[in-house]
């Protein structure tokens, strides 16, 4: 008796012999390692990057900011030596000497010059650049005084300005007539202090290894002939410069 629904013996066995095997979805163990290792190589090229970055902009906002503060400094002791006035502020000796219009050393200067803003609101000021020991190294500082009713006392009324500091060295150079009436070769002492200079010289050395540079400043004394020539008509000349500076106070106190 033959019976239609039955399978063959052993024919299940075959089926699953012809079936390929099916692989389970997901990763390996190994494919995750390596997918985590070059995620790490990644990442860390990518912060190095940043950082690196990160500090490059750092050190140049620090050199824009130093660049930036020498600059303006230059600025400032340019315009100061530039505007100079032949006002007396000392008086040497008994009252026939000579009055002293400027003082200058390697290390120290002294003049009259209004003061730029509203600190020249109470007229010209006696201003004094000195160069001064700091730790270990120089710095450049600056102090004034009201010219009007001025003595010595009162340029330390208050702490002086600092200008520069951590500078290796700085002098100062004046260049003038020689007695002959010829140019003469810059010094580092100005003899005659009833006469001003034609130019001031500041050189400065900054430390080794320093990013910027102080390019040598060098400036004219922007003034009348009359001012750097011992003349007999320097005194009117001063007198001249009192009476307009008197007549520009009249006009403000009205």
């Amino acid at each position: 008796m033959v019976f239609h629904g039955s399978r063959p013996h052993g024919g299940v066995h075959a089926v699953n012999r012809n079936l390929a095997p099916v692989r389970s979805a997901g990763f390996t163990l190994v494919e995750l390692l390596l997918a985590v290792t070059l995620m790490s190589l990644l990442l860390a090229l990518a912060y190095g990057g940043f950082k690196a970055a990160t500090q490059a902009s750092q050190r140049g906002q620090v050199l824009l900011e130093e660049t930036g503060k020498l600059r303006i400094t230059q600025q400032f002791i340019r315009r100061q030596l530039n505007q100079m006035l032949p006002l007396e502020f000392l008086q040497e000796g008994d009252a026939d000497e000579l009055p002293v219009l400027f003082t200058g050393t390697a290390q120290r200067i002294e003049f009259v010059a209004p003061m730029p803003g509203y600190l020249g609101s109470g007229g010209p000021q006696v201003q004094r650049m000195e160069v001064l020991p700091e730790d270990d190294h120089l710095a450049l500082f600056f102090s004034h005084a009201l010219y009007e009713g001025y003595s010595p006392e009162l340029m330390y009324e208050r702490d002086p300005v600092l200008l520069l500091e951590g500078l290796e060295f700085a002098q100062f150079e004046f260049l003038g007539y020689d007695e002959s009436g010829e140019l003469g070769n810059w010094t580092t002492t100005w003899e005659d202090g009833s006469v001003l200079p034609l130019a001031v010289r500041l050189d400065v050395g900054l430390p080794e290894g320093s990013k910027v540079a102080w390019p040598v400043l060098l400036t004219g004394v922007r003034i009348d002939e009359m001012a750097v020539h011992q003349t007999a008509d320097v005194r009117e000349y001063r007198e001249a410069v009192r009476e307009m500076l008197r007549g520009n106070r009249t006009e403000e106190q009205q």
